[in-house]
């Protein structure tokens, strides 16, 4: 896996290889490595995620992302 590749090329990868894992027609050894090629791409958009999480919870407690505190309706 290289760093170039975003979080959607994971997870588009990763759902492929659940989808042939679910085939059931690959011999056990490739079904073996594909499962822990799944694992890594697993971990790789977990972490991708947890990172963007924290992005946003920085830009939100800095009030960087241009949000604005919600108005009360009146009606």
């Amino acid at each position: 896996m290289s760093d170039d590749k975003n979080f959607e090329t994971y997870l588009k990868e990763l759902e492929q290889i659940v989808e042939e894992l679910e085939n059931g027609s690959m011999p056990l050894e490739d079904a073996l490595k594909s499962f822990e090629q799944g694992v890594k791409l697993a971990r790789q958009c977990s972490k991708l995620l947890d990172q963007a999480e924290k992005r946003v919870k920085i830009l939100t407690e800095n009030g960087e992302a241009g949000f604005l505190p919600e108005e009360e309706d009146n009606t």
